[in-house]
């Protein structure tokens, strides 16, 4: 089993794709991390979450800026 903290920590590639697509290939890349999405413009928490990865996404569904672990 992959380590949380083994790997990426960011994919910057994944700016201006598709929110489902970018949550797919973080998945399949370590599937030990979950995954949210969050509206751009939306309040967010502060706190770090060591298996979390948010997706900030506008209106069309497309990520808009770099997901990271936290």
């Amino acid at each position: 089993m992959q380590r949380i903290t083994d790997g990426k920590s960011s994919w910057p590639e994944l700016v201006g794709v598709d929110a489902f697509l970018a949550k797919s290939t973080i998945e399949k890349e370590n599937s030990d991390l979950y995954v949210v999405f969050l509206f751009q413009g939306c309040p967010e928490t502060r706190e770090y979450i060591f298996d979390r990865v948010r997706l900030i996404v506008d209106c069309s569904n497309v990520v808009i800026r770099t997901p990271s672990i936290g």
